[in-house]
Order: C-alpha cells, then sequence, then structure tokens
C-alpha cells in the first residue's frame, strides 16, 4: 500500500520520520511518498486534501479537522517552544495596532497565537519563515513572528524579543503550546490510522536510538544549519509530547480549539465528534 506523506525540512521533522521513510524499520507493508515542503505551502495543501497524511499547524487544523484526523503521535507541543515577535529595537506593544508585521503564514499556529494574544495587529504580512530575521533588519517591516530555528538566531543578528508567545500562551491557558500535528485522511479506518501511529513511534524511537548521531537525511534537509543548532532544535521541538501527546496534550488541543471558537477563528461550524481518528 502506498501513502502520500508530507512534512518540512526542519530538522524536527525529518529526525521524526527518517527510519520510516528510508525503511530502516519494518513499515508493515506500507510504503510512504514523501513530500519535503515549508509549513504553510503543507497548510495549504491540508485544505485541499492533497496528502493522506500530513504536518500541519494547529492553526490550520482548526480548519481541515472536518477533513483529517489527528494522530497520537509526531505532534510538536511543549513548553518554551512557542513563537517570538522580535523587532530592531524595543517597541511598545500598546502600539502594535500600527505595527507592520511578518508572519510566517496565515494559517500557522504562530498567527492563532498573535490573533488571540493581540486581535487588533491586522497589519500582517506572509513571509517565508526563514527570511523574517532580514525582512525585518532590512525596515521592510516593524516586527517579525519567529519560528523553527529563529528562536536561536535572533539575538545573533542583533535582533530584540517583544515577547514570547508561548510564555504568553502557557500562562494564560495553563497549558502546553500545541504547534504542529500529524494527521491523516478521515476516511481511512482506525486500523490504518492506528498502524501509521505505531509506525512514527517506532521510526522515531529509531532515531533517538541513534542520537546524538544526526544522520544524513536529517543534515541535508536542515538548510546549511549547525549541527549544534540541529540538536537544540530537535531537543525543543521533539519531547514526550512527539511519542505521544497523552492527557496533558489533549487537553492543550482541546483548549485551543475552544478559545478560537470563542475567539471567532473557527471556520467549520460542526466538529468531528472527536478531533483524533
Amino acid at each position: 500500500m502506498k501513502l502520500t506523506l508530507g512534512f518540512s525540512p526542519c530538522p524536527n521533522d525529518t529526525f521524526i520520520f527518517d527510519a520510516m521513510v528510508n525503511k530502516y524499520i519494518d513499515t508493515k507493508g506500507i510504503d510512504f511518498e514523501y513530500v519535503l515542503e515549508d509549513v504553510e505551502t503543507l497548510n495549504r495543501w491540508a485544505g485541499q486534501e492533497k496528502l493522506d497524511i500530513t504536518k500541519l499547524s494547529y492553526n490550520a487544523f482548526l480548519h481541515t479537522v472536518d477533513k483529517y484526523a489527528l494522530l497520537h503521535s509526531g505532534s510538536a507541543l511543549g513548553k518554551g517552544v512557542g513563537p517570538l515577535l522580535i523587532a530592531k529595537e524595543q517597541l511598545n506593544l500598546n502600539d502594535i495596532v500600527n505595527f507592520k508585521i511578518a508572519i510566517p503564514g496565515i494559517n500557522t499556529t504562530a498567527n492563532l497565537l498573535l490573533s488571540l494574544a493581540f486581535p487588533q495587529a491586522h497589519q500582517k504580512t506572509e513571509v517565508i519563515f526563514s527570511e523574517i530575521e532580514s525582512a525585518v533588519l532590512s525596515g521592510a517591516y516593524d516586527a517579525g513572528l519567529i519560528i523553527h530555528e529563529g528562536r536561536f538566531t535572533y539575538q545573533q543578528k542583533g535582533l530584540k524579543k517583544l515577547i514570547d508567545l508561548g510564555d504568553w500562551w502557557e500562562h494564560t491557558m495553563n497549558a502546553a503550546i500545541p504547534l504542529g500535528g500529524i494527521v491523516i485522511r478521515r476516511n481511512f479506518d482506525k486500523k490504518l490510522a492506528s498502524t501509521v501511529d505505531s509506525i512514527i513511534k517506532e521510526s522515531l524511537a529509531w532515531s533517538w536510538k541513534h542520537y546524538p548521531d544526526l544522520s544524513s537525511f536529517v543534515k541535508e534537509n536542515s538548510q546549511e544549519m549547525e549541527e549544534e543548532v540541529m540538536r537544540k532544535h530537535i531537543e525543543l521541538y521533539v519531547n514526550e509530547y512527539t511519542t505521544d501527546l497523552g492527557n496533558e496534550g489533549r487537553k492543550a488541543i482541546n483548549t485551543l480549539f475552544d478559545k478560537a471558537k470563542s475567539g471567532g477563528l473557527l471556520t467549520i461550524e460542526k466538529l468531528p465528534a472527536s478531533v483524533f481518528y
């Protein structure tokens, strides 16, 4: 059986899927035909139901939960892993209504958190996540919303943190931050979804077994990142929630859905009985 699978070239994703797409483990008769794309492309594709299984932002999942069901493994949740709003100099967040802000995508969870924290921030422009720091430094934008490895590089470039939206979420909602998840088409049966879930867990276990060594698959797709930064990236975004969401992870996701609904940010009128398969 062949299933299409989409995930990003970031180290946390390639680390998770390495063993299963390269057949280092038993994939139980499933061939995973994978594509590597930036998260916003994957978010758009989810809206088009382009792939059988895909990584997507939890913000995008809010709008595709009728098409896809969430797997219990593979997610990026945690504490201290949220997006940062940065600028060339310290700015007063009371004036955020006037800020021109570069965001990594309308459908990203980063933008959802920004919208929940600062609903008055409307001057937002989509910029490829890896180009946001440069766009802010050039003066094209007053502030930028950074994700992924940007957490580790913005200070080296002389940029200032205005707010950690992960910290805002954790303290306001008393929940872990749901960033991205792995979903599967709802028209697949639960047995297949469960099998894919178990394969992801085994693939992740294989990568941890060989860590701190990094495979060529991880390094070649890491956009010329230094290995030390790759490991920081993996250690921050790949954690106990990635292996299995557990009760705390599921609570965080349900909280996100509740807050998005109460904030008028949920477009699906009738939600499925469960966001999971």
